[in-house]
């Protein structure tokens, strides 16, 4: 290769490792899947070894366009699978303990609940409300990258933007949340029913992702009695031997169940001031994998 090649291939690569959280950033809130979004984001990098770079005036930009592009197409493949998904399916958790906003101003779209509720969205409503919501870009850019008109990406971020209003409540303090997430581990270790319920929600759903390689319940558990018994009913198999590890995933504080070793389940909760109104298992081998290591 000659030198000059070699210089303009430095050159590029140091380009796009500054941006790369972002583009990161992106691509997990647009798919919830670290491992979709790590493969998405390797595609990017090997387009842009191969483009002309010398016909791009703004780089960032230009990556950004590219993954969001991208994502919009896997999100709708994604979408397809997740149709045939065993049992509840779960974005698959992120370890933001070093970097919480992954590569955002503002940690804007990740916690489970909005990821979630982001399903619901079209592709290409989703990618303009990420945007514009966790990065701030500005309408008439965002317009150029979804290629639409300025006015209808404003519509489809308002639109998105009341959709949660709506559908999502609003969230205790973190400190609150960590301590509700600590009750409820030890409730459900004990199998302490009415200490369970007490902690409960009118309308706290128990959602098991095992994505059919582990055991776990196919069906969204519902209502104070009914998870608080489910809880009780697997209490002594369940958490034998199990150690419990504090992390950060989502932006929230989360608990690594471990065993032997190895983490075997990831739980994350949502709560309002009407207690904890969502239970989240993640217990899919595929998407523990990264905390396992």
């Amino acid at each position: 290769m000659a030198d000059g090649a070699g210089d303009d291939l430095e050159r590029a690569a140091a380009v796009f490792a500054e941006v790369r959280p972002r583009l990161f950033g992106i691509a997990y809130r647009m798919l919830a899947s670290v491992t979709e979004a790590e493969d998405l984001v390797q595609d990017v990098w090997m387009r842009w070894q191969e483009y002309d770079r010398a016909t791009v005036e703004n780089p960032p930009a230009f990556l950004a366009t590219i993954t969001t592009r991208l994502a919009i197409n896997a999100a709708q493949s994604a979408r397809a699978r997740r149709e045939t998904y065993v049992g509840p399916w779960l974005p698959e958790p992120v370890d933001t303990s070093a970097d919480p906003h992954l590569g955002a101003e503002r940690g804007e779209a990740l916690e489970f609940a909005v990821l979630l509720l982001l399903e619901r969205l079209s592709p290409t409503e989703r990618a303009a409300y990420v945007l514009r919501e966790a990065f701030d870009y500005p309408y008439r850019q965002i317009a150029e990258i979804v290629r639409l008109k300025e006015p209808a990406v404003r519509q489809l971020v308002s639109r998105a933007r009341k959709r949660l209003r709506v559908e999502r409540r609003t969230p205790v303090p973190r400190d609150a949340q960590r301590k509700l997430l600590a009750a409820f581990v030890s409730a459900a270790r004990s199998g302490d029913l009415a200490a369970l319920e007490e902690l409960f929600a009118a309308d706290v759903v128990s959602y098991s992702d095992g994505g059919g390689a582990v055991r776990a319940s196919k069906f969204p558990v519902v209502g104070p009695l009914r998870v608080a018994r489910y809880h009780r009913a697997f209490a002594s198999r369940f958490w034998a031997g199990a150690e419990v590890v504090w992390a950060s995933a989502n932006g929230q504080t989360s608990a690594l169940l471990v065993r032997d070793g190895e983490v075997f389940t990831i739980l994350t909760i949502n709560a309002t001031e009407t207690g904890i109104d969502r239970i989240y298992w993640t217990m899919n081998p595929a998407k523990i994998a990264a905390y396992t290591r």
